[in-house]
């Protein structure tokens, strides 16, 4: 793909995103009209786009919609369901055209628009609110209205103004004899311009008045498009200069502890200023790239409100989907990854969780049921919250389905909440015949999937009758996580802080509450967990404890605490260990081992259940 076919392509994609939104939201304030203007706007600025492209199946769709638009404006045609089932389609149909291009298809190897799209495009435009006949007399009405003239005889058409109405002056005129009265003032009717054309008008107008002032002026940019590989790299070496000055510091200290003499004094001092600086500058070009990479959310939330709509038509649903948060920024590299998990939750939402309007009123629910999708920033991580107001989940049913498939054991998931965890297992699912929809045990396995592999982790909340809430947590960047560094065995292992609540200090006997040793903190019984056990270590005298913030909560017990650091993590590729999610460099110059969050707030049983 050459480079101007490129830029277009991204451009077109973000206008083909917007036009969805917009027509949902025109779907329910039909008069609307700035979102009738901006959908105009969007789909002529494509037409462009494709024309120079010589893009002719994209041209012909967004001329017939832009037509269709122009008529909504103008009151010409009614916003029916019809017209917007129509342009969402148009819509549908650019965009997959956007996406074929942007995935490599060759421009000449492109679909042709299909007869059914131009069917449903024309009927809409021709469902007009007036007739063909009125509204061609609009369009050819005289741009002024005649001249009042001194004539002997009665004219009763002129006596009639453009509204059909009697104009009793020109009337009266047309009866009084020649000479009576004064020259009539000539007036020039204007035919009402459409709204496009009053916009352009006003445009031109202002340009031309500062024409004087900026005609010589360039162009302004206010963004250049960057490739993402190359924002990558930029990472990569950003983070590895911070590596290298934090290591530099710890040098310098440990030199500090000589004396110099000497020429050799100032020189230190001068070094140690350099570094100090060095090490500063670093850290803002770290934190400036990573900020390059942020994209807000809402820029995947905007894919997902067609989505409901189209899946809840075709189960016979009637569902709202509520966003909020779409301007939380995370990592480029999440927003991107976060697609197909979210659309497994909404359509199981849609599917599972929501009920039909017959059993909503039974239930003694309103008939419209509703999904919201939340996103905030809390700490170091972004929340992703998915919550319907359906049926909910039954646990025991939950535990009884798995036990059934041999997926777990009748001592395993006792609490509610363990058996909301059921659901991620491969293979799980409470249908019992698969549909096109949902049943196959395969989806919300690859959301746990998806979720974990950002360092992430995704709970459960639902109580039956009331509804469901998925949470998944996120770290906001990818490459640094604030950490807290242990050690047990003499292994340094970072524990992610947004899980990190305080360290206690462990007395060498436990009580012990089903052959689990626990110990009181804050009036509360918390079970005591050895990392090092957990992980495959070698038994070693564990003195510390951290409490770990989960929905269960317990105290992970440790050799010791080395302090606190932002480290840049660098992903394990090559092989998958239980409860590691990367490893990276110490200020020393450590090789250290990064524990993953879902393993901490799921209580590290991953290790566990497979040692038992």
């Amino acid at each position: 793909m050459d480079d101007m076919l490129k830029e277009f392509v991204v451009e077109a994609l973000d206008l083909a995103t917007n036009v969805e939104e917009h027509l949902l939201s025109l779907e329910r304030n039909p008069g609307d009209m700035n979102t009738l203007n901006a959908v105009f706007r969007s789909f002529h600025t494509i037409k462009g786009g494709a024309g120079f492209m010589n893009l002719t199946a994209m041209v012909s769709a967004c001329h017939l919609t832009e037509n269709l638009f122009d008529a909504l404006r103008t009151g010409q045609v009614a916003v029916t369901p019809e017209a917007i089932e129509a342009a969402l389609e148009a819509s549908g149909f650019v965009a997959d055209q956007l996406t074929a291009l942007n995935n490599g298809v060759a421009p000449d190897q492109l679909s042709t628009m299909p007869k059914s799209l131009e069917a449903m495009l024309t009927d809409a435009i021709e469902s007009k609110g007036v007739s063909k006949k009125s509204a061609a007399s609009v369009t050819a009405a005289p741009k002024a209205a005649p001249v009042a003239t001194a004539v002997a005889a009665p004219a009763p058409a002129a006596a009639q103004n453009q509204d059909g109405n009697i104009d009793w002056e020109a009337y009266y005129r047309a009866v009084t004899p020649a000479g009576t009265l004064p020259e009539a003032v000539v007036e020039t009717y204007e035919a009402p311009q459409p709204a496009n054309i009053r916009e352009e008008n006003e445009a031109v107008k202002s340009s031309l008045s500062n024409a004087d002032i900026k005609q010589n002026a360039p162009a302004k940019e206010e963004s250049i498009r960057i490739d993402a590989v190359k924002l990558n790299v930029l990472l990569e070496v950003a983070g590895e200069s911070v590596q290298a000055a934090n290591q530099a510091a710890v040098l310098l200290e440990k030199l500090g502890q000589f004396k110099f003499d000497g020429q050799a004094a100032p020189l230190m001092s001068a070094l140690t200023e350099t570094l100090t600086r060095a090490s500063r500058y670093s850290t803002e070009l770290q934190r400036a790239t990573l900020a390059t990479r942020m994209q807000p959310v809402g820029r995947l939330f905007q894919k997902f409100p067609r989505l409901v709509r189209e899946l809840a038509r075709d189960l016979g649903k009637e569902v709202d989907l509520n966003i909020t948060g779409a301007e939380t920024e995370v990592d480029r590299v999440v927003v991107d990854s976060l697609y197909d998990p979210l659309v497994h939750m909404l359509r199981n939402a849609l599917d599972h969780g929501i009920e039909t309007s017959e059993e909503r009123l039974i239930s003694n629910k309103s008939p419209r049921s509703t999904i919201s999708l939340k996103a905030w920033q809390e700490a170091s991580s972004v929340m992703i919250e998915v919550s319907d107001d359906g049926k909910g989940m039954d646990a025991q049913r939950l535990r009884d389905k798995a036990i059934s498939k041999g997926l777990i054991n009748s001592h395993d998931a006792r609490t509610d909440d363990e058996a909301f965890q059921l659901v991620f297992l491969p293979g799980f699912s409470t249908k019992e015949v698969a549909s096109s929809v949902s049943g196959r045990g395969v989806g919300m396995d690859v959301v746990k999937t998806a979720v974990e592999r950002h360092r992430g982790a995704i709970r459960i909340a639902s109580e039956l009758g009331k509804g469901t809430t998925f949470l998944i947590r996120l770290p906001i960047e990818l490459s640094i996580v604030p950490t807290m560094v242990v050690r047990t065995d003499g292994a340094s292992l970072a524990l992610p802080m947004a899980t990190v609540q305080r360290v206690v200090e462990l007395p060498e006997t436990f009580e012990s509450v089903g052959g689990q040793p626990v110990l009181r903190d804050l009036g509360r019984p918390l079970p005591v967990k050895s990392l090092g056990k957990t992980l495959g270590y070698s038994p070693s005298s564990e003195r510390v404890g951290i409490v770990i913030a989960a929905p269960n909560p317990y105290i992970l017990s440790v050799d010791s605490v080395d302090g606190t650091a932002d480290l840049v993590i660098k992903p394990l590729t090559c092989i998958s260990t239980p409860g590691i999610t990367g490893t990276a460099r110490s200020a020393e110059g450590e090789l250290v081992l990064v524990i993953s969050l879902s393993f901490l707030i799921d209580g590290c049983k991953v290790r566990e259940l497979m040692t038992s």
